[in-house]
Parts: structure tokens; sequence; C-alpha cells
């Protein structure tokens, strides 16, 4: 599979009173197409960091973001816009769903503000929701849904568009085990089903065997890389 998501010696730097905070320190990390990789590491290492870069909401201090071969800090805002809503899906760790939405409308906003005929865009996100195990509920509201039905609505949204890049951003941290590696699983399904290269950070190491990969960050670098032995059962 090809590369999707490279960083290449990316820094990132924020003032701090009267001195500066490196978030990130010369982080290179590739993830290929198909590929599932999980973030790991302590409070304020740059996991959140890595992922608001790599997702072209941040621009780094240094070094470049290519995504699908494309230099990031080479394109204009509306370029970088338009890379971000058509190549990189992301997963908040929070839904945010709209409540006045059913399931369905919600992955119909982003079609909506891409200009796309809603009609086919219907179709696409019924199919989407199926493809998440929520079928019967596409026209229930978030208050007619549970924590990890939420959940699968907020990566049925992600996956509109088809994007070739999948952030995550500690998917499980409102829901409970059996919740917490169902929406795992999903998101394994998913890399798989759609070849999406996917960052996930997340604090629950029992599931990093369901991941191809696994990358420690700490004090803004990335320490090491490791592939899980076996996945559990």
């Amino acid at each position: 599979m090809t590369t999707a998501l490279n960083l290449v010696n990316v820094s990132l730097e924020y003032p701090d009173g009267g001195s500066t905070l490196k978030a990130l320190d010369a982080v290179n990390l590739s993830v290929r197409r198909g590929e599932f990789l999980s973030l790991v590491g302590p409070s304020g290492s740059g996991k959140s960091s890595l992922l608001a870069v790599a997702a072209t909401l941040v621009t780094p201090t240094a070094g470049l973001v290519v995504i699908d071969g494309q230099d990031v800090s080479a394109l204009k805002d509306a370029q970088r816009t338009a890379l971000r809503r058509d190549k990189v899906g992301i997963i908040f760790q929070q839904p945010n769903l709209l409540p006045s939405l059913t399931a369905v409308e919600q992955l119909l906003v982003r079609e909506h503000l891409r200009g796309h005929a809603l009609k086919q865009a219907r179709r696409t996100a019924e199919e989407l929701l199926d493809v998440v195990g929520l079928s019967g509920a596409a026209h229930k509201r978030p208050h007619q849904l549970s924590g990890g039905q939420r959940q699968r609505v907020n990566i049925a949204r992600a996956l509109m568009g088809n994007p070739l890049v999948l952030l995550v951003d500690e998917p499980t941290a409102a829901l409970d085990h059996e919740r917490s590696e169902s929406i795992v699983r999903l998101l394994r399904q998913v890399t798989d089903e759609f070849t999406t290269a996917t960052v996930m950070v997340t604090h629950d190491t029992e599931f990093l065997p369901l991941t191809d990969a696994v990358a420690t960050m700490r004090d803004g670098r990335i320490s090491r890389a490791a592939v899980p032995s076996a996945q559990p059962n």
C-alpha cells in the first residue's frame, strides 16, 4: 500500500510566557493506506498536537506534512481546506452531533458543504450507517442513541467522501469496556474496508493488538514503534 500520510521532521512551538513550549520535536511518521496505527503516551506528550498538525488544522513551525503526495505547506489556505475536506476524516473524542438532526442528516451536512447532490449523498450516508451497524437508527436523533451509537455516527460522518487519512482522538474515552472494544473493532474494519491510513490516539492499551502498529510519544517525540503480537479474542 502507498503512503497516505507522511510527517517529516515536524516541530511545533507555542509561546509560553517568556519562553517557548515545544509541543512536537522533529517528529517523523509515515502511515500507509490500510494501516491502523495507535498513538499512545502520557498527557501533554504531544499526541493531540500531532493529530492537529496531521489534520492540517495547525501549521507546524518546521517540517513537512505530506498527504497523498501533496506538501501541505505549499498549498494556499483554500487549497488546504479543500484537501482536508476531501482527503482527511476526523473523529473527535466527543461526537458533537447536532441535536435537531437525525443520524443520516448528520452525514448529509458535510456533503451539503461540499456542494454535492443530496440524493446520491443520502444513498451513500445510508450505506455508511449500515457499515457501522446503524441501519435501523438512520432516522433517530442523538438523544435517542446510546453513547456507542453516537460514536458510530461520528465514524460514519468522518467516512463521507471516502477519505484517505482517518484521524481519531480518544474514541473510547466516554464508553464502557464492551462499547469501547466494539468501536475499536469497527475502526479496524473500516480501515481494512476503506483502506484508510488510520491514526488513533488512545489510552486503552488493552485494544492495541487490534491495530497494526503502536507509536509512543513522550515530550513531543515519537520514542518507539512496535507491532502488537496478537489480537484479543
